[in-house]
């Protein structure tokens, strides 16, 4: 993984030299990327679950079938962007997993098949629930601060997130003893580099390989 620098700003922007996520989880002997996915995507479908009215028990329930499920299925299934955007095939996953663990008797766990995610149909945004497209909104503001937080000075952190909660730029301006000018510098410097991050994050999110084929 290669570092570059921002033009102009010092800031050092992580760029991926690597096959995408969604390539490397289809390799089921890929612990590495299967953490990685689990860590990038967990608190999307929590918050998600939650906002549906679940409690935190049954919220980590469907987060492990829908690991569960995407680990058998995901080696053997052929990603076609054409047919939907990789957030519309984990929501029917997680839609999906809710409706089993609702349906199914408290003891014992139903697995849940998967292998309708590739009968998506082309380009169907009527389906997708409205809090799940916030949530996943949510989710890459969340990643692309992250990020800014590895390479920003915490001042300028502070600046952006207040004026994100609405604080005046005259209000910075005079908390952190710096000109209105430098208000704006700064929240035009984050909100540029944000708007890139979450760019690359959504590209690289349907990004997906060839599987290597066995001879």
């Amino acid at each position: 993984m290669a570092n570059v620098a921002q033009p102009g700003t010092g800031v050092m922007n992580p760029e991926l030299t690597q096959p995408s996520l969604l390539s490397r989880v289809r390799d089921p002997s890929d612990e590495l990327a299967w953490r990685e996915f689990e860590l990038k995507y967990r608190e999307l479908i929590l918050r998600f679950c939650r906002r549906q009215g679940m409690q935190q028990a049954d919220a980590e329930d469907v987060l492990q079938i829908v690991l569960a499920n995407l680990f058998r299925s995901l080696p053997n299934f052929l990603y076609d962007p054409n047919r939907g955007r990789f957030r519309d095939y984990l929501y029917r996953s997680v839609r999906n997993a809710i409706i089993h663990l609702s349906s199914r008797p408290k003891s014992g766990h139903v697995a849940l098949d998967t292998s309708m995610l590739a009968a998506a149909p082309a380009g169907d945004e009527s389906g997708t629930d409205a809090l799940w497209t916030q949530e996943w909104v949510n989710h890459h503001y969340r990643l692309a601060m992250e990020t800014v937080r590895q390479t920003f000075e915490a001042k300028s952190i502070d600046v952006f997130e207040r004026s994100v909660r609405g604080e005046s730029v005259e209000q910075l301006a005079d908390a952190f003893g710096i000109s209105t000018q430098a208000v704006h510098k700064i929240r035009q410097r984050i909100r540029a580099r944000m708007e890139e991050l979450i760019e690359q994050q959504v590209r690289e999110e349907d990004a997906v390989d060839e599987p290597a084929r066995s001879t």
